[in-house]
């Protein structure tokens, strides 16, 4: 159980910056379902979607940055539970590259890897674990997505989302799991207990050149494009 609540390189929550948060947030005087649903709809909504300057970057730079995908996002939320006591471990996969189809376009979308290194959280209460896939997308980007898209109900591919229930996605937290991207899942590295071990065996499939490429242009591209949909109104997004 130690293995899922010690502080490493990336999971640094001795840092300041998260302390003060914990401090002004409250989190560690709530029993252990509401500190967990507190915590998730923290790093679901308050921290938006958004593409970091790397995946293994430490949970305090993340909070600094207040944006992040699923990996970086799998990190915060990995070091704020643990931080309050809650057991926790990572689950590796990657996905199809169609579900950032949108966020991502044109020449920089071709040349992207196919395959997307991706991650949830697997979090443990009363002796069960549980997904926290749904913590991706902040509520603000997810709705206008869902305006844009209103005839579509069930399947969606594309904006950082896949999902068969597009209209009432999996994403509150009760004691269940939560998705938003998983149908796009197409392999399986398994659970491990840092991100840190799993970055030393897993890496996004980018070469030096494609990798300076992302750090330096291509993100900020993506960050613009999700900016723009969290922030414009149903008619502009019609237009």
């Amino acid at each position: 159980m130690d293995n899922y609540l010690k502080e490493t390189k990336i999971l640094d929550y001795s840092n300041v910056s998260i302390q003060e948060l914990l401090e002004q947030r409250g989190w560690k005087d709530l029993d252990t379902v509401s500190r967990v649903k507190a915590i998730y709809n923290f790093v679901r909504d308050e921290i938006k979607f958004g593409y970091n300057v790397s995946d293994d970057i430490p949970a305090s730079e993340i909070l600094k940055d207040g944006y992040g995908q699923c990996n970086t996002k799998a990190t915060l939320l990995m070091a704020l539970l643990r931080a309050t006591g809650i057991p926790n471990r990572i689950h590796g996969f990657t996905i199809d590259k169609a579900l950032q189809k949108g966020a991502i376009t044109g020449i920089w979308y071709k040349l992207s890897p196919k395959n997307i290194l991706h991650s949830w959280v697997e979090v443990l209460v009363n002796e069960q674990w549980y997904f926290l896939e749904g913590v991706i997308l902040d509520k603000p980007y997810l709705t206008k997505l869902q305006e844009q898209n209103s005839d579509c109900k069930t399947t969606f591919c594309g904006f950082g989302v896949y999902t068969d229930n597009f209209e009432n996605p999996p994403i509150e937290w009760n004691l269940n799991n939560t998705f938003i991207q998983d149908k796009g899942i197409n392999q399986d590295f398994g659970v491990f207990d840092t991100p840190d071990a799993f970055y030393a065996k897993h890496q996004q499939k980018l070469n030096a050149f494609k990798k300076f490429i992302f750090q330096h242009i291509v993100r900020h591209i993506m960050n613009n494009n999700v900016e723009r949909i969290r922030n414009k109104s149903v008619t502009n997004l019609k237009n």
